[in-house]
């Protein structure tokens, strides 16, 4: 046998065994392809209904953290005039299912929606803006990737993409030797390289199994693999993996895939949302997403999308007019990704934490699921901006001593977590709204008040209380007096005076009559903790967290109804399908529980009126009518403040992490902060449902009744049918008056 022959047969063996042995593995590999899509964290959806409050400045940071463009065209673009919006929502999936995507006109006025209208002017009851994507959970594969049915690409795209990448895509086998020639003669007279001459199958082949080595082997298997899966799958499979795969971009340590991920990291908007020419600028970074980076590159960026474009006219995809117009179009890219990783460390904490019990991080990480939070942007970013903007002068009264603060914003009526700061820095650390534990100081006193006015046989708002010095004995030989912080005793009060004007040996008094063992199993009920039932509790003196806190004045906030906190509403699946629904359905409120906290928040309004808050009213809150509660640990070592309105409440704490004497009280502290936060922030004014409760103009020194011209004559509220029955009039006082004035 002829030496040629035999090598040539050995060779033709060799050959047939390779197709053989890489068909076998490409069948395996290629038809069981699959990616491992990340798991996107995404904000509340913005209700919107008219009369609602809101603000310019507060929809423009919804829209800002959604991603929105202003002046731009379609889904996930608004324009502003004033107080006008007009704008143009993504769909998206909720818990109720799909919400299409859909044109909106809105019209503010004086911290208020006037105005919910549809695109054509047809008002509106109600509407859902697309929700803000604030935290991305990748897992091991650090890819952002979206993936996409092939009959969810708009067939737009896959013409330019067979255009630019492939024009003969749907005939070749694999590999394309016109196509080679072509791209060879056309790089010769350009005198640089401006098409390739892969395919479309040889590309993926590279970006799946093969590395981008310039050698001949490399492109000998390069070919087999590509003629083998074009045996094997056809063409529709093939490009929709292709479409998926393909490289388009990278922030960070995450690599963009697939043109789905490559629409929203662009552009901020859904595949199907693009414009021609957005499509034609995504197409030509598939040849270099860093070479052609429109936010890097903006110059070179469009000089590629123009070739493109010119490429779609001259195979016909658009028409010559067309594409001269469309090369005069911006490039339409968004200032910043859509990525994000993780926009609220303190926040995401707390969320992990919550799902932890359901998702740990194995079932959650890489699986392309939608976690729903209850995060509020508007209030996220106020709260951020306060702390941001006050703390440096609160540092310059408190001599220079480095501040820290901490806060925790809920909807007083869901429980759900609005906002939520764990330091004076936004990046990752510890989360002191979480883990720091500081002494809570007279933030506790409007529980033990409450415990109190549960019985209205026994107490009201009216029942006389002495803030008077006492002496209790704590431990085998040693006793605690209490005093109050202006140093002096105040005699015979009422209960809403002492409250309003937190007087300690007052509370003290009261709570040693209610029972500190009863304040105990209230906040165990409440947060789950039992600190030990001595007499300085009523005063505060036990160590929780602004989260903590949170959870009891919530229940205030509440009228009565225990809300346990939540950052979670539900997670769906990749195909927006709810798998779980952390919604809550209360029971609502005991009738004592409700009337009693009702009697709490009142008096509370006038702490903020005339009370230890009042210097709200200086900071131009009182129109929201707010109830709130000061609280100040020793030597000023943490500033408290909770406090809420009709539709929010807030808690903030201030301090130092050394725990040294900052000089501030909770007025001078954390309540600045809660004001910077509520100058921005859209809220309701609070209005206390009045139902089983009655008004009485009673004395400032006894529990009777008297009239309203009376001297220190003061109007309180009470438990229906429990206000004093007994009248004390003013008749000598009058005498007294007319007598003088016949004097005169």
């Amino acid at each position: 046998m002829p030496a040629g022959l035999f090598l040539g047969g050995m060779l033709l063996g060799f050959l047939v065994l390779y197709f053989w042995a890489i068909d076998r593995w490409l069948q395996g590999e290629f038809g069981r392809l699959s990616w491992r899509e990340p798991t996107r964290v995404y904000a509340r959806p913005l209700a919107l209904s008219p009369g609602m409050p809101l603000n310019p400045e507060a929809l423009r940071v919804e829209l800002e953290a959604a991603g929105y463009r202003q002046g731009g065209r379609g889904p996930g673009s608004f324009q502003r005039d004033g107080g006008r919006f007009v704008l143009t929502t993504r769909e998206f999936s909720d818990l109720d299912g799909r919400h299409a995507s859909r044109r909106l006109q809105l019209e503010i006025d004086r911290g208020r929606l006037r105005a919910l209208r549809d695109g054509e002017g047809h008002p509106l009851p109600a509407a859902r803006l697309d929700p803000a994507r604030i935290a991305t959970l990748y897992g091991r594969e650090r890819t952002e990737r979206r993936l996409v049915a092939l009959r969810e690409v708009p067939p737009l795209l896959i013409a330019a993409v067979q255009a630019v990448e492939d024009r003969s895509f749907k005939d070749h086998a694999g590999i394309d030797f016109r196509g080679i020639f072509r791209a060879l003669f056309s790089n010769l007279r350009a005198g640089e390289v401006r098409e390739g001459a892969s395919t479309l199958t040889q590309q993926l082949v590279r970006n799946l199994y093969l590395t981008r080595e310039q050698t001949l082997l490399r492109k000998l298997r390069e070919a087999a693999y590509a003629l083998c899966i074009e045996a094997r799958f056809d063409k529709g499979r093939i490009l929709e993996v292709y479409l998926n795969q393909v490289y388009l971009g990278q922030e960070g340590s995450q690599a963009v895939h697939g043109v789905g991920a490559g629409a929203e990291f662009w552009f901020g908007r859904e595949l199907a949302d693009l414009e021609p020419q957005e499509i034609a600028l995504l197409v030509g970074l598939i040849q270099g997403p860093s070479l052609h980076d429109p936010r890097r590159h903006p110059e070179r960026a469009r000089a590629r999308r123009d070739r493109v474009l010119a490429q779609m006219v001259e195979t016909g995809v658009i028409g010559r007019e067309q594409g001269a117009a469309l090369m005069r179009e911006p490039l339409g890219v968004t200032a910043r990704s859509g990525l994000r990783i993780n926009r609220y460390p303190a926040f995401f904490e707390l969320m992990q934490q919550q799902l932890g019990r359901d998702y740990p991080a194995d079932k959650l990480n890489g699986q392309g699921l939608q976690v729903l939070t209850t995060l509020a942007p508007m209030a996220q970013d106020a709260a951020e901006r306060s702390i941001a903007e006050r703390l440096p002068e609160l540092a310059k009264a408190a001599k220079g001593v480095p501040l820290e603060a901490a806060m925790v914003v809920t909807d007083t009526r869901s429980g759900e977590l609005q906002a939520l700061v764990g330091g004076a820095g936004s990046g990752i650390g510890f989360n002191r709204a979480l883990s720091a534990r500081r002494p809570v100081g007279s933030l506790l006193k409007p529980f033990v008040y409450l415990l109190a006015l549960a019985q209205p046989g026994r107490f009201s708002l009216a029942t006389p209380v002495e803030d008077a010095p006492l002496s209790l004995r704590v431990a085998a030989n040693r006793t605690w007096s209490p005093e109050n912080a202006d140093g002096r005793s105040h005699g015979w009060i009422n209960l809403h005076q002492a409250l309003i004007q937190s007087y300690n040996q007052a509370t003290v008094r009261l709570g040693m009559e209610v029972g500190v063992d009863r304040l105990v199993r209230l906040m165990e009920e409440l947060t789950g903790l039992a600190p030990d039932a001595n007499p300085s509790l009523l005063l505060g003196a036990v160590d929780l967290s602004p989260l903590v806190m949170t959870e009891m004045y919530q229940f205030l906030a509440a009228g009565g109804e225990r809300q346990p906190l939540r950052a979670v509403r539900g997670v769906l699946d990749a195909r927006g399908q709810p798998l779980r629904r952390y919604v809550q359905h209360l029971p609502g409120p005991a009738e004592q529980d409700a009337v009693a906290a009702r009697l709490v928040t009142w008096s509370l309004q006038h702490a903020a009126r005339e009370g230890t808050a009042r210097r709200l009213q200086a900071e131009g809150l009182g129109w929201l009518q707010p109830a709130g509660k000061t609280g100040t640990s020793n030597d000023g070592r943490d500033s408290w403040f909770a406090g809420w309105t009709g539709d929010r409440l807030a808690v903030v704490w201030v301090g130092n992490d050394a725990n040294q004497p900052t000089g501030l009280y909770g007025s001078t502290g954390a309540m600045r902060l809660w004001s910077g936060l509520f100058r921005a922030l859209p809220s309701e004014p609070l209005a206390i449902d009045e139902r089983g409760l009655e008004r009485q103009w009673v004395a400032a020194d006894e529990a009777v009744r008297t009239d309203p011209e009376c001297e220190d004559a003061t109007e309180l509220v009470f438990v229906a049918g429990f206000s004093p029955r007994e009248h004390r009039g003013c008749t000598l006082a009058r005498l007294r008056d007319w007598f003088g004035r016949r004097e005169r």
